[in-house]
C-alpha cells in the first residue's frame, strides 16, 4: 500500500515536471499479504518471503544501475532495503567503485536475529547489508559483504536497542542522533555528512525511512516516534544531498496509508524525492 500511496500523491508527474524521464518498473514486486504467510522463525519473522522479494529487487536495482539510470525504490516495510543494498553492492563491485549509504531513520536497523527484541527483519536490514545476520539475506547475489559499514552514516536516530547500539559502535558506522542535529543545526550536519562521503566514496545511496519525520508532519508510518525532523529540515537535507553531486540512488520507505491523514505522509515522500532529484524553491 505504501508505494501505491506515493504514486497516487503524484510522484511520476512531479519528477517529469523536473525534466526527468521516468520509467516505471512494473509490475511491482509481488509480496504475499502477511496474514496468508507463515511467520516462521520468531527471531527472523517472514524470512522466506522477504528473501524472495529482496532477491528480485536486487536484480532490478543492479540492472538499473548497470544501465546508468537512477533507481528510486518505493516501499512499505524497510526490510526491502536488503534487496536495494544487495543490488547496489553487486553493481558497484563489478565496476570497482567505492560507495556509501546515508541512512535517514529514527531507528538503527542494525540488529541481528540474536540481538533483535522483535525478530522483525526491517530492524536488521542495514546490518544484513554490512554482513551481519542470516545467510539467506547476507548472501543475496553472492557470499560477500555488500556495504562497508565504515561508509555508512546514520542521521535522525532517536531509538536504538542496547545490543544494536554496541554492534553499530563495533562496526564503525557514523551516527548523527537527533540530539546532534539539534546541537549543530541541519545545515552544518548536512555539510559534515557530505564532506565525510566526499573523502571516501565515488557514489552515494540514501535510504529515507519516513519515521525520521516528526509525526506532526508524517503520521502515516510504521513506527511513529515523537521528536523527529521538521518539514524544512528534511527538505534542506535532501537539497544538500542533491547538490553534492554524489547521489546515484535512493529509496523511500515505511509509508503506511492505514495510519495516514489525507495521504499527508505520501505527499511528504513525493516532496523529499523531488528535492533529492533536483527540485529547488528558486
Amino acid at each position: 500500500m505504501g508505494p501505491s500511496a506515493i504514486r497516487l500523491a503524484g510522484l511520476k508527474r512531479t519528477l517529469m515536471e523536473l525534466g526527468h524521464e521516468v520509467a516505471e518498473c512494473l509490475p511491482g514486486i509481488n509480496v504475499p499479504p502477511q496474514e496468508f504467510v507463515e511467520e516462521g522463525d520468531p527471531s527472523a519473522k517472514f524470512l522466506a518471503p522477504i528473501a524472495e522479494a529482496c532477491s528480485e529487487l536486487a536484480r532490478r536495482v543492479q540492472r538499473a544501475m548497470d544501465d546508468g539510470t537512477f533507481p528510486l525504490v518505493l516501499g512499505g516495510d524497510h526490510s526491502i532495503a536488503v534487496g536495494s543494498l544487495a543490488g547496489l553492492g553487486l553493481s558497484y563491485r563489478k565496476r570497482n567503485l567505492r560507495w556509501g549509504t546515508l541512512w535517514v531513520d529514527a531507528h538503527g536497523d542494525f540488529n541481528t536475529p540474536e540481538t533483535s527484541p522483535s525478530g522483525n527483519i526491517h530492524g536488521m536490514c542495514l546490518a544484513t547489508a554490512c554482513g551481519y545476520g542470516r545467510e539467506e539475506l547476507t548472501g543475496l547475489g553472492g557470499a560477500f559483504r555488500k556495504l562497508d559499514p565504515a561508509n555508512v552514516v546514520h542521521i535522525g536516530v532517536r531509538d536504538l536497542d542496547p545490543e544494536e547500539r554496541l554492534l553499530m559502535k563495533r562496526s564503525g558506522v557514523t551516527v548523527f542522533t537527533m540530539t546532534d542535529v539539534d546541537r549543530l543545526g541541519m545545515a552544518e550536519t548536512a555539510r559534515r555528512i557530505i564532506a565525510f562521503f566526499s573523502e571516501r566514496v565515488d557514489a552515494l545511496h540514501v535510504s529515507v525511512d519516513m519515521d525520521v519525520m516528526d509525526p506532526m508532519f508524517a503520521p502515516g508510518v510504521g513506527i511513529p516516534l515523537a521528536g523527529g525532523f521538521s518539514y524544512r529540515e528534511v527538505l534542506l537535507l535532501a537539497e544538500e544531498l542533491a547538490s553534492s553531486g554524489l547521489l546515484r540512488s535512493a529509496e523511500i520507505v515505511e509509508v503506511n496509508p492505514v495510519l495516514d491523514v489525507r495521504n499527508q505522509t505520501a505527499h511528504m515522500a513525493v516532496e523529499i524525492a523531488a528535492r533529492l532529484l533536483g527540485a529547488t524553491l528558486y
